[in-house]
């Protein structure tokens, strides 16, 4: 296992590493997500707010608390 450092927090072998940036990259710029990056500059960002892509295709501005707090979601707070 590599050590944990900037830009390799999860502590990934340098090949491990490498692979993980060449998926991540494909992913980035895979036709569907192009689609999506090009929507949400046609829709225009807000501050205070993010568009969230729902799993039916639609685009819906949600609070930026509640679309990035994704480990929060669905748990009962007590």
């Amino acid at each position: 296992m590599g050590t944990k450092q900037a830009g390799n927090s999860q502590g990934l072998s340098p090949q491990a590493l490498a692979d993980k940036r060449a998926r991540d990259l494909a992913a980035a710029n895979s036709p569907a997500r192009k689609a999506k990056r090009a929507q949400n500059q046609r829709i225009g960002q807000r501050p205070g707010s993010d568009l969230h892509h729902t799993s039916s295709g639609t685009v819906r501005r949600t609070s930026i608390a509640y679309n990035r707090a994704t480990h929060t979601r669905g748990e009962v707070n007590s």
